[in-house]
Order: C-alpha cells, then sequence, then structure tokens
C-alpha cells in the first residue's frame, strides 16, 4: 500500500487507511489499532501522498523523505518526535539538506517522523505513490533484452 490510501485527520491523532467512501465521508482504519470509524467530509482530510515539504528551489513529497529516512536508517525507525528541537533540525537537515528554514517547522518535522514511525512500526515500508507505481510499470513494461 503506498500513501495514496494513507490519510491524517485534524483533531485525530496516528494515521488512517481509507477503504471505503460514504455518501457524507469517508471510512477509515486506524493504522495502529484496526479500528473502523466514518470520516465526515467536513472533517480536514489529508492524504499523504498529497503532502510536501518545502525547499528552497521546489516543493519535495513526503514519500521521496520517507524514502530518504528509510535509506538512513535502513529500513528501521528514524529519530523520536518526542526530540529537542534542535536534535530534529539537525536530523532532518540531514534527510533535506536544503529545506526552507522559515517555512518547516518543528512541529512539521515532529509529524513527519511521527509518521513515518508509525508506518514502519505497522509494516508500510512502500512509500511509493500509485502515479510513480504506473510509471515505473510502464517504464519496466517496454524493456526488452
Amino acid at each position: 500500500m503506498g500513501l495514496d490510501k494513507i490519510l491524517a485527520i485534524s483533531g485525530k491523532p496516528g494515521l488512517y487507511e481509507l477503504t471505503a467512501q460514504s455518501r457524507g465521508g469517508f471510512i477509515v482504519k486506524s493504522i495502529p489499532d484496526g479500528k473502523k470509524m466514518a470520516v465526515n467530509i467536513r472533517h480536514n482530510v489529508s492524504l499523504l501522498s498529497e503532502i510536501a515539504i518545502y525547499t528552497y528551489t521546489e516543493e519535495v513529497p513526503l514519500a521521496e523523505i520517507f524514502e530518504k529516512i528509510k535509506e538512513k536508517e535502513d529500513g528501521g525507525e528514524a529519530i523520536s518526535h518526542k526530540s529537542n528541537k534542535t536534535e530534529l533540525e539537525n536530523y532532518f537537515a540531514e534527510i533535506l539538506p536544503d529545506y526552507d528554514v522559515d517555512r518547516v517547522y518543528a512541529r512539521d518535522m515532529k509529524k513527519i517522523f511521527q509518521w513515518y514511525n508509525l508506518l514502519i512500526k505497522n509494516g508500510i515500508t512502500d512509500f511509493a505513490t500509485t502515479e510513480e507505481e504506473n510509471s515505473a510499470d510502464k517504464d519496466n513494461s517496454g524493456e526488452e533484452e
């Protein structure tokens, strides 16, 4: 499962997997505990595949940042989101050296590390979005040796 089915819901802790759409919103399943619930369309819901982080030159998709963390940690967990601000900023600078320090706050870094660790703990290590997977499939299908 890629990040295109994973949601962050404002006011609710953790991350959720989108399982179905209903007339008035969505049916989601909590990633940590597997509980299902209905989410009203009025909730502020963000797909992780749509989130990007500012750098001085472009916006980097969250999936790329997760991949860089995964590479750095050999697929293990990252720094704790409860670490102090200096540790978070230093670690984040290793992952994304040109991040925009004026527009990326410590609270954003905390969320990124918290989400990454939550996904890793729950066995979700494929951070590609469907579009990336489809383009990779097309690239590979045309090659013959």
